[in-house]
């Protein structure tokens, strides 16, 4: 009986040697358990909480998420989170789709904008409601419980999956290539450009053709370049964890994506100056061969600060996305116990481990481009209807406080043109976009069965509640112990 106790590191005692504290605040489940433990030791009855004890716990004893992000953090999350894998690899999918080099640069402008816009809506959500979570809390605050659980859904199911995917794979490509360039890229081809020079500024004089321009590859084109920028919203899924979050999360946001913008155009004319259309298009590892003219002494140093940036981005991704399965868990939308957080690193690590047999999955399985087509319509359309539901949230209520706002034409503008994007993908990219919209449809009946309607067999209850039992104490995690507001 003690080692358990000491599992959940506890100092304080009732008449069984178990926290009170714990006792009211763990899984439904898991308190069937310690009743079971109670019941072995013939000591069955009322537990008695030692209310003076509860009463002097720090703030380092209970368990909940530290507000232990500042504005400097904040900035460095962002920007490391989003110059990761997508301006390595997204260059080839914007030029292929939109036809030109000049166009290409149009699009990642374009891009940039875009997502500021969008991350500027996303500071005012953030300000206006407190809690973690991102896309599920503010679709459950503003249009309600069946958005917020089908953006719980596909996260789980692919988004969450696929983005970690598309990292992991983009940082083995920067790790493989060097190796195998030569096989990658012809040899006379490389002669060639050796001997037309380095600088090759011809490159942007025939830069806009329009006649290789089609408007059903024009989407695609974007949701590449809004790939290279995504992560612009991953600050608001620590929302709880940020210092003084109504002024740091809109500075952060505002200061690194006019940064990342500026070196995401500027990086694009590098990578022209150096390459031709042709031999970018030839390249799987675009970073790679512009080093590869363009800084022969340190050619072979940049596959590694590529993987590097890559392993940043994935980080940053492993850690905010389980946040919003556990707010999803501790709002009663998804299974309680991936609503408890590890005792000593205050991180909820259920929710964390849930992510990788997907991930594994969809490693082996899949590639690039299908994993980017996949995850970009369900993922943007849920980004759109997010802002939208801000824009109906202010109409209905005008006098709610938000400590930051936006002016009305930036949420306009961006819900917009992300619906029309998302609508357009359906025509572009019928097969991947189709597999997405079905993917998060299969979340209305889970919806109704387990959330509306909790309708499972009694069998299916007891294995469930079994398996949550062991979980939780494997795991050492435990309910959260601070109540969000």
């Amino acid at each position: 009986m003690l080692p358990m106790l000491r599992l959940f590191g506890n100092n304080k005692t009732i008449d069984c040697g178990l926290s009170g504290n714990y006792s009211e605040r763990l899984s439904w489940t898991f308190r069937i358990h310690l009743c079971w433990v109670n019941t072995s030791h013939g000591q069955m009855g009322q537990t008695q909480v030692n209310k003076e004890d509860d009463n002097k716990k720090t703030d380092e004893e209970l368990v909940h998420l530290r507000r232990e992000i500042g504005l400097l953090p904040a900035v460095s999350f962002i920007m490391g989170t989003v110059v990761g894998s997508g301006i390595f690899i997204a260059p080839k999918g914007v030029l292929i789709n939109s036809g030109s080099m000049g166009l290409s640069l149009l699009v990642w402008g374009l891009c940039g904008v875009l997502s500021l816009f969008g991350a500027l809506c996303y500071a005012e959500l953030g300000t206006t409601f407190t809690k973690s979570g991102c896309h599920f809390t503010y679709l459950l605050e503003t249009l309600g419980p069946l958005p917020a659980f089908l953006r719980l859904w596909v996260e789980f199911l692919f988004i969450g999956p696929a983005a970690t995917s598309l990292v992991s794979l983009a940082f083995g490509r920067y790790v493989v290539e060097p190796f195998f360039a030569p096989c990658a890229v012809p040899t006379m081809l490389i002669k060639l450009v050796s001997i037309l020079g380095m600088r090759k500024t011809e490159n942007f004089q025939n830069g806009f053709e329009f006649e290789s321009l089609t408007l059903d590859r024009l989407p695609l084109a974007i949701y590449n370049g809004l790939y290279a920028y995504s992560g612009w919203f991953y600050l608001n899924f620590v929302t709880e964890e940020v210092k003084n979050p109504n002024r740091n999360i809109p500075l952060a946001i505002i200061l690194s994506m006019v940064t990342v913008t500026v070196l995401y155009v500027l990086v694009n004319v590098a990578y022209y100056t150096i390459l031709a259309p042709t031999e970018l298009l030839l390249s799987d590892a675009v970073a790679v061969t512009f080093a590869t003219y363009a800084l022969r002494g340190l050619d072979s140093a940049i596959p590694i600060l590529v993987a590097l940036s890559c392993l940043a981005t994935l980080n940053g991704g492993i850690f905010v996305s389980p946040r919003m399965l556990f707010v999803g868990a501790r709002e009663g939308y998804w299974p309680q116990i991936f609503s408890t957080i590890h005792i000593r690193r205050h991180t909820p690590l259920p929710a964390l481990l849930l992510m990788y047999p997907l991930m594994v999955i969809m490693l082996i399985s899949g590639d690039i481009s299908q994993l980017m087509s996949l995850l970009s319509f369900s993922d943007w359309f849920f980004i759109a209807l997010a802002t939208l539901g801000m824009l109906i949230h202010r109409y209905r209520f005008p006098l709610h406080p938000r400590p930051f706002k936006v002016p009305l034409v930036i949420p306009v503008t961006f819900t917009v043109v992300s619906f029309f994007i998302v609508s357009h993908s359906l025509y572009s990219d019928p097969w991947n976009t189709g597999c997405s919209c079905l993917l998060t449809l299969s979340g209305v009946p889970v919806y109704y069965m387990t959330v509306y309607h909790f309708c499972l067999p009694p069998t299916w209850r007891r294995i469930f509640n079994y398996c949550s039992k062991q979980l939780q104490i494997l795991l050492e995690v435990a309910q959260q112990e601070v109540k969000t507001c």
